[in-house]
């Protein structure tokens, strides 16, 4: 046996299970891939895995979300394709912290697709984790004397009433504007590296910071701020999104919640409007 086959059946063994997953959960847009690109993927994205040498899971992401203007005008599939599958690649195969070598891997995959930095860490500072589950919470009062009643500006939104109102106010106080409170998550600051020896420092920092969170299974995405501190770890949860947020990233609370990527945009400008946002 060539020592080519030898390290291309051990690499096959390997990753089989892999191979099954990606089909298993994004078949879809594997096909078209395999259908669309036969000169670049060579049949289908398992061949990226089973290539002429062995390369690690992070050289696997670079090659495939990395491909050059013309690679991708001869595949016609989607960017949000794109960002799923690059995305299925970087990810671990359960919910838990990133590594250091995958956190770059999705970071350098994030400031591609939406064409703006996006990091997991910031000015030196931090959260304890940049993949999680998401949960649902409440609205949030604006200003005072805000309820219910006066909280939906758009008619279309009064479809997020039965989430109703949290009781106290968001970890920073009022909202500097609608727009905040709409497209708000909540993040357990209390866990970042440095509390509480540098409390103060990281409340500023955290007040109204902005985000980008994904939902990696369907490559939604949406650019909101820190607008409370939570929740609590004993709710199982990592972080949660306001009534618009988990809406519009399909995403549900209780047995059926699942996961988001969650990381800082670098932003000095404030030039990155709020909301939805589409890969580029």
């Amino acid at each position: 046996m060539s020592h080519y086959e030898y390290l291309r059946q051990k690499w096959s063994g390997r990753h089989r299970s892999l191979q099954e997953n990606l089909w298993k959960k994004h078949g879809n847009v594997l096909e078209k891939l395999r259908s669309s690109s036969k000169q670049i993927i060579a049949g289908s994205l398992a061949s990226i895995i089973l290539l002429s040498r062995p390369l690690s899971e992070a050289s696997l992401v670079r090659n495939f979300s990395l491909l050059p203007v013309h690679v991708l005008k001869a595949a016609p599939v989607s960017r949000k394709d794109e960002l799923i599958a690059s995305l299925l690649l970087a990810l671990p195969k359960t919910v838990e912290p990133l590594s250091s070598e995958q956190e770059t891997n999705v970071t350098q995959i994030l400031t591609k697709m939406f064409n703006f930095p996006v990091t997991a860490e910031l000015d030196g500072k931090r959260l304890n984790r940049n993949y999680g589950l998401i949960g649902a919470e409440q609205h949030l009062a604006r200003y005072p004397g805000d309820t219910m009643a006066t909280h939906f500006d758009n008619p279309q939104d009064r479809r997020f009433y039965s989430s109703g109102m949290a009781p106290g106010l968001g970890g920073w106080g009022y909202f500097d504007n609608s727009e905040q409170e709409k497209y708000y998550i909540a993040v357990p600051v209390f866990l970042s590296p440095g509390w509480p020896e540098k409390k103060m420092d990281l409340v500023n920092f955290f007040r109204f910071r902005k985000m980008l969170v994904v939902n990696p299974q369907n490559g939604k995405a949406i650019v909101a701020d820190i607008g409370d501190s939570g929740p609590a770890e004993w709710t199982g949860k990592h972080l949660g999104g306001s009534p618009e947020v988990m809406s519009y990233l399909e995403r549900e609370d209780g047995a059926a919640r699942g996961p988001v990527l969650y990381f800082f945009i670098d932003d000095p400008d404030n030039k990155i409007p709020l909301g939805p946002i589409a890969v580029q």
